[in-house]
């Protein structure tokens, strides 16, 4: 089960501190920088590593974004969060880099149940029998497949829904569309998987 958020006004805080912080490396704050570096590369890897399965891939474009970062600071305006900003890059490198692709791969969804719908449930193979390795290898093979057939949109839209846990509203700004085209990007995308998946759901 979800636990609720807290009440205490942290991630706000945490927004004005991104602000703060990326105004400073607006007039060339290397340290200022750094701690932007530091609070959100786990992040950014994350979504690059979802986006594209590889984690050599995923360091050497988390870099180009955050060099993107400091080369576009002067032209910074905090028009709206700092991490919608980031993630607005990020999306513009990954894409670059999936059209380079023939065939981009990707990692299964899991996550809890959100107001998307429900989440996909697939059989518990924690605790798979030898017997049961190549069925196992076959189902990760097609959840791969599935995903990486997704349009960029769909992808980019579920990797910051169910692993950033981001708004509708900033992935709305990230992909340059609105809340409601976003909720309906991630219901098709969901139905797809469902569909090609339906042999392996639970």
């Amino acid at each position: 089960m979800k636990e609720s958020a807290p009440s205490s006004g942290e991630p706000n805080r945490d927004a004005q501190e991104d602000v703060a912080l990326m105004l400073r490396v607006k007039t060339g704050d290397q340290e200022a920088f750094a701690q932007l570096v530091e609070r959100h590369q786990h992040s950014v890897v994350g979504t690059v590593a979802k986006m594209l399965a590889g984690d050599a891939d995923a360091e050497d474009i988390s870099q180009m974004v955050f060099l993107r970062v400091w080369k576009s600071a002067p032209r910074y305006e905090p028009t709206a969060k700092f991490t919608t900003w980031l993630m607005t890059i990020t999306r513009n490198l990954v894409f670059n880099e999936m059209r380079r692709r023939q065939r981009a791969r990707f990692v299964p969804i899991d996550g809890g149940e959100t107001d998307d719908g429900p989440p996909l449930q697939f059989e518990d193979t924690e605790s798979a029998q030898p017997g049961e390795e190549l069925l196992k290898a076959e189902m990760q093979g097609a959840i791969d497949a599935a995903i990486a057939s997704l349009p960029e949109n769909q992808r980019m839209a579920i990797v910051l829904r169910r692993f950033e846990n981001m708004p509708y509203e900033e992935i709305a700004r990230v992909l340059h569309t609105s809340v409601p085209a976003v909720k309906s990007i991630l219901f098709r995308a969901r139905a797809d998987l469902k569909e090609k998946l339906k042999q392996y759901l639970a």
